[in-house]
């Protein structure tokens, strides 16, 4: 019966009908004074729905029951051709209106005042929700239809008819609420003793007595163990799926439902089902009820599936340790789920290690703020780490960032040094994963072998059954009996070929290999084939954090490494810098440059000088030149300045003579200058710094350098130079 049809065609046998002398049944249903014309004018809706499949497969008497209201609006005066049958929703539940299409039709029905009757079986058939109950009284009382069930008609405008429908409907929901109550807690109590399975997973298969048991397919299971084994080795999902897609192993699902219910089934691996087997605590031997709990608000958004997150243990609801067999230990499943935890891109989690060029990513902290540096690439091979507390914050930038490269290089010269007295071990190690990795892949492709001569022989014993003259079947098996066949040769074919690029048994060139290039970790670092993500992946075995503090005035970086077991070691680099004005030393750097043009000498000269002290160009760019210091010297207005020793009056010195004097850096002398602490003046062309300073105003600036301390103001008498008589 669908909804188009406009009379229903199945005989029913209602409440109020009795019977004839011949056994007819025939209908005893006077016409409600409620009923007016008006109403006759429109049709007359029967609403049909069950609330599952379950309920239209078994309960055909209440279904029966329903169309039968077909009857019941012919006898209350509507013709055949005007009674509507609204049967869309039969399987679904009436909790919520919005995925009922049937009763969405029926309000649009209503509201464009095509209904005068709408009967159902009872109320709890049109809705189980207030909301929805007194929304459908409201737009039937608006436009004047009226309701019926079995006991009577109603007529929503009616106070005695409006309450008693109100009742109804109240009584409806808190049915619902009742049987929900009742399962549930029923479902729960089940749980509590660990016997609530609806469906297993892989790698499981339920008994007819209800238990739990490990897949009885030898391979199901191995494939199982090398899931959670390459997940140990690869520490991603991704690293995972792609290898089991490379070397094409599938893994044995149980198929759950149907005819082949029970089945074991060979799929291509998929990233959700090995999300959910690295997620599920049965694989530990743990029985979880509520591990995996929905989202209300994404649920009701309809956004899609319900968000499904693994709670800690302590919030599942029913939660009993070693009550299923188990594939790894607990403790084996935390490890991976903090790893899972970790992989994830969100705030203090480190992230899964990536193919981008810096290696420090998820690690590196910034000693301000403490907040994650982030990884960017202006160009391809040019990473860059920076800050974005300012960004998110919407603040002035106050924490910096640097190239990838010193720091990366640092700290990779650090993690290799660490790992020169293991190299022996590690070559040990690794011959061992080799062979153990091929003895797996082995061990699977023997499996698959041993599986295809089964069903080959399978068939065959099938076709050999089979009575000659019966060609109809023969045919049909023999077909069987030939793809089976070329399968099992396939399989061998590429078994062979897999023989012969990975061997069982590793070379003893091989070997030798692989000890040269442990024994020499750095060129094995820098192979073309070992890729960034490998480096991220060791130097985070090694390495729990990096800390550096980045001073935009200064291109040194202190660097603090945090290794995993508690240690700690500080180093320094220096970065590249964009200005000379960002060098730590630049007024150091011009100071000097001016002293000795003074002194006559010439940029080749004055270069070799700056590269003899360790001065620092920006960019790292190597060495001063002659080209640079001209440069240098144009930019800082050194060029054009005549200046000789004559040009000082008494008691006046250069700032950094005076600065060495008494042993004050030059930029703090400079700071006092500019605050008016000290009498001094500015030369013309080149803005040299002359500062008076005779014997008493030496002392004090010796008692202010003792008082100067970084956040603590100093004594206001010491800010305070003494008069300077005019000519001394």
């Amino acid at each position: 019966m669908n909804s188009h049809d406009l009379v229903a065609t199945a005989p029913a046998t209602l409440p109020r009908a009795r019977v004839t002398a011949i056994g007819t049944p025939t209908v005893r249903s006077p016409r409600s004074s409620k009923i007016r014309d008006r109403h006759l004018d429109r049709l007359a809706v029967v609403y049909v729905r069950q609330s599952s499949p379950q309920q239209v497969r078994e309960h055909k008497e209440s279904r029966e029951r329903q169309y039968a209201l077909a009857d019941h609006a012919v006898a209350l005066g509507w013709p055949k051709e005007r009674v509507l049958i609204i049967d869309e929703d039969q399987g679904r539940t009436a909790k919520i209106a919005e995925q009922r299409l049937g009763f969405q039709r029926l309000l649009a029905e209503v509201a464009m005042n095509h209904v005068g009757l709408v009967l159902g079986i009872d109320m709890s058939r049109l809705a189980r929700s207030s909301k929805d109950w007194h929304h459908l009284l409201e737009v039937c009382a608006l436009f004047g239809a009226l309701l019926a069930d079995q006991e009577g008609v109603y007529d929503p405008n009616d106070s005695n008819d409006r309450l008693l429908l109100g009742l109804k409907g109240t009584m409806s929901e808190y049915e619902l609420c009742t049987i929900r109550n009742r399962m549930e807690g029923g479902k729960l109590n089940k749980a509590a003793r660990g016997e609530l399975f609806h469906k297993v997973t892989v790698g499981y298969v339920k008994l007819p007595s209800g238990e739990i048991a490990l897949d009885p397919d030898e391979q199901a299971r191995d494939v199982v163990r090398l899931i959670f084994d390459k997940f140990d080795e690869m520490g991603t999902i991704f690293g995972l799926f792609h290898y089991l897609v490379r070397h094409d192993i599938r893994v044995g699902m149980r198929i759950q439902d149907g005819p082949r219910r029970g089945q074991l089934e060979w799929r291509r691996p998929a990233l959700p089902t090995l999300n959910r087997v690295l997620h599920h605590p049965i694989y530990a031997g743990v029985y979880a009820y509520g591990h995996l709990p929905r989202d209300p608000e994404r649920k009701a958004s309809r956004s899609g599936d319900a968000g499904q997150q693994p709670d800690p243990s302590s919030e599942w609801e029913v939660f009993l340790r070693d009550r299923l067999p188990a594939y790894i230990t607990w403790e084996r499943y935390l490890a991976n789920r903090r790893r899972l935890q970790q992989n994830r891109s969100l705030p203090g989690s480190p992230g899964a290690p990536r193919e981008g060029a810096a290696l420090l990513v998820g690690l590196l902290v910034c000693g301000s703020c403490g907040r994650h540096l982030q990884a960017s690439y202006p160009a391809k091979s040019n990473a860059h780490y920076s800050c974005e507390r300012h960004l998110s914050q919407g603040t002035e930038q106050a924490c910096y960032g640097l190239k990838a490269a010193p720091i990366d290089d640092l700290v990779s010269r650090q993690v290799l040094r660490a790992l020169e007295p293991a190299a022996l071990e590690l070559s040990v190690r690794a011959i061992q994963d080799v062979e153990q990795e091929r003895e797996r892949l082995h061990r699977h492709w023997k499996q698959q072998l041993e599986r295809a001569r089964y069903e080959t022989q399978r068939a065959e014993r099938q076709y050999q059954a089979v009575e000659p003259e019966h060609r109809l079947v023969a045919r049909t098996l023999e077909r069987r009996w030939e793809g089976a066949l070329q399968n099992q040769r396939e399989l061998e074919d590429e078994y062979d070929r897999f023989l012969r690029e990975q061997p069982l048994r590793m070379s003893a060139e091989e070997r030798d290999r692989i000890r040269a290039l442990s024994c020499d970790i750095p060129t094995l670092w820098s192979a073309p084939g070992t890729t960034a993500a490998d480096r991220k992946e060791i130097i985070r075995l090694l390495v729990e954090r990096v800390v550096v503090h980045v001073k935009v005035e200064s291109e040194h970086v202190d660097v603090m490494i945090q290794w995993r077991g508690g240690f700690t070691s500080r180093h320094e680099i220096v970065r590249p810098v964009l200005r000379y004005e960002q060098l730590r030393d630049y007024d150091q750097l011009v100071d000097r440059i001016g002293r000795w043009r003074r002194e006559g000498d010439t940029a080749a000269q004055i270069a070799a000088k700056l590269n003899s002290e360790g001065f620092l160009t920006p960019k790292k760019m190597g060495k001063y030149t002659k080209d640079l210091v001209q440069n240098l010297i144009a930019r800082s207005g050194l060029a054009h300045a005549k200046i000789a020793d004559g040009e000082l009056g008494p008691n006046e010195w250069w700032l950094p003579d005076l600065a060495r004097e008494l042993q004050v850096t030059d930029g703090k002398l400079r700071s006092w200058a500019v605050r008016g602490w000290v009498h001094a003046r500015q030369t013309p062309a080149p803005r040299l710094w002359i500062i008076w300073a005779d014997g008493q105003e030496r002392r004090r600036l010796k008692r202010l350098q003792a008082h100067s301390k970084r956040g603590v103001a100093p004594p206001a008498e010491l800010t305070i130079p003494k008069p300077r008589v005019k000519g001394r």
